[in-house]
């Protein structure tokens, strides 16, 4: 995920902001890490450059 997405991505449950934890980068993409919405809590992690922004009752 590049680091210029945080400009526009929000929360998909809330429309709240989203907090980056980075794990892992290498340049300007972000590889592993977490999205933390700063309104309702929930979590969203960034696994091989790809953030999974499905609410929590659609991830498998």
């Amino acid at each position: 995920m590049k680091v210029e997405l945080m400009e526009i991505l929000v929360c998909p449950t809330c429309r709240g902001n989203l907090d980056l934890s980075i794990a892992k980068q290498e340049g300007d993409e972000i590889v592993e890490g977490v999205l933390t919405c700063t309104e309702c809590g929930e979590t969203y992690p960034i696994v091989n450059t790809i953030p999974n922004m499905l609410p929590p009752s659609l991830r498998g």
